[in-house]
């Protein structure tokens, strides 16, 4: 069935009407996860409250369980079509005490989880995604009968990776059945960062970067801190492992983009005693997956060449590998009109790429589409450099205590996650269709 331009329009009209009126909706779910947020792999009540959200609007298929407490709801339109766009939001929390200032912030303390008890907050913006997927499921919903293809909203457990040892995240969605029964035609999500409130930044190419854990073991031989000479103290090559991860960079070409930090100590001793080992559990982020081996047999050889000038032996593992964030030429450039319809031309900016990392790679490279960023903070352009704007609330990046996003931000999510949906179902949003004169034909 052909749909005409005027079609089109007038859903995109109605998507601002619905959009418009569930906007207290949207700022009361984001608050309700924000005030109660769960760690990777542990979130229950955050998968049950999207659940009952999902069954209420009547969609034709609320599936639970996927890869751990993962969600997926199924739209199917009114209209034939065998295109199946798949909206993505992440829905876990952080081992980060909250210090953001706001009357709804998290108190919440997770005393079960592995090597807690820790303080749990929504401090990189995942509340602010799963309202703005819950919101674009109702207003999708109340259009089924004007959409052709299948819409599955996706809300993704333990994008900040699950305990070691664990499986979960985006890897573990993709390899379930869930996922692929429509399989996507395209994947579309977006991530909440300190760019003015409301810019969407995208970037061709490498948006993201390909990451891994790294846990470092630095064995030595336990003492009484009083007689190191009787032992092997494996702590003073540890620091000097932390300190060689910050040369890493010096061993790849200048033009890669990489970088290697450690983040969390574990010893086995006491004020008094040398401990026999020496845990270093860190990152390592490479813009180009290329780069990855290298840095990697780099640190490996540092950390075990190291620990044998000291008398020590090291063992190097490399945990829960991520690719980068790739967003093709052509994706981008089918996509770009969609949003700067959405948010308007001037609010619709290119990005820089960071070595910041989003499991969302499994998906968008398994079955194509965009990420992109949306600004959710006062912060401002001048003179091309970015800003936090006097006399505001400043800017707080991603996984900072004091990280914040403005919930103006949530109806433009809203709508950037519905508009690429219906233009991808009805054709507009087609790579194979870029660089032909003319919108598509529908």
């Amino acid at each position: 069935m052909s749909r005409t331009i005027a079609d089109v329009e007038s859903l995109w009209e109605a998507v601002d009407r619905h959009t418009a009126a569930i906007g207290s909706k949207l700022v009361g779910w984001r608050h309700h996860l924000h005030a109660h947020p769960e760690l990777p792999n542990r979130e229950r009540d955050t998968a049950a409250f999207v659940t009952r959200h999902l069954c209420s609007l009547g969609l034709n298929e609320v599936r639970t369980g996927v890869g751990g407490y993962g969600v997926v709801g199924v739209l199917e339109g009114g209209l034939p079509s065998d295109r199946v766009v798949a909206l993505r939001a992440d829905i876990d929390a952080l081992p980060v005490k909250e210090d953001s200032g706001v009357d709804f912030a998290s108190t919440v303390v997770d005393d079960d989880y592995p090597d807690g008890p820790f303080p749990v907050a929504h401090a990189c913006g995942h509340d602010c995604h799963t309202a703005m997927l819950m919101g674009a499921a109702e207003v999708l919903s109340d259009l089924r009968s004007e959409l052709p293809g299948t819409i599955l909203f996706v809300f993704q457990p333990a994008e900040e990776g699950p305990p070691m040892g664990e499986d979960g995240g985006a890897r573990a969605m993709v390899a379930s059945p869930a996922l692929l029964d429509p399989a996507p035609t395209m994947v579309f999500g977006l991530h909440v960062v300190p760019l003015p409130t409301g810019v969407v930044g995208y970037h061709v190419g490498n948006l993201l970067a390909a990451s891994c854990a790294v846990r470092i073991t630095v064995h030595g031989q336990q003492v009484h801190g009083s007689m190191p000479w009787l032992g092997v103290d494996p702590m003073p090559p540890a620091a000097e492992i932390v300190s060689a991860c910050g040369q890493i960079y010096r061993q790849v070409p200048a033009t890669s983009p990489v970088a290697v930090s450690i983040g969390h100590v574990e010893d086995t001793g006491r004020f008094n005693i040398i401990g026999d080992s020496v845990v270093l559990w860190g990152t390592v982020r490479c813009l180009d997956a290329a780069d990855m081996d290298t840095v990697r047999d780099r640190l490996r050889r540092a950390a075990q060449h190291i620990a044998l000038a000291h008398g020590c032996t090291a063992e190097v593992e490399y945990l829960q590998s991520v690719p980068p964030v790739r967003n093709t030429p052509a994706w981008t450039s089918a996509t770009l009109p969609t949003l700067r319809r959405v948010v308007g031309e001037e609010m619709v900016k290119r990005t820089e790429s960071t070595l910041g990392c989003d499991d969302v790679s499994e998906l968008v490279g398994a079955f194509g589409g965009l990420f992109v960023l949306l600004g959710c903070q006062d912060t401002e352009y001048v003179g091309g450099a970015l800003h936090a704007i006097p006399g505001q609330r400043g800017a707080a990046t991603n996984h900072n205590p004091a990280f914040y996003a403005d919930d103006s931000v949530l109806a433009t999510g809203t709508r950037l996650h519905a508009n690429v949906a219906i233009d991808h179902v009805t054709g507009r949003i087609d790579p194979a269709l870029v660089g032909q004169p003319g919108p598509p034909a529908f």
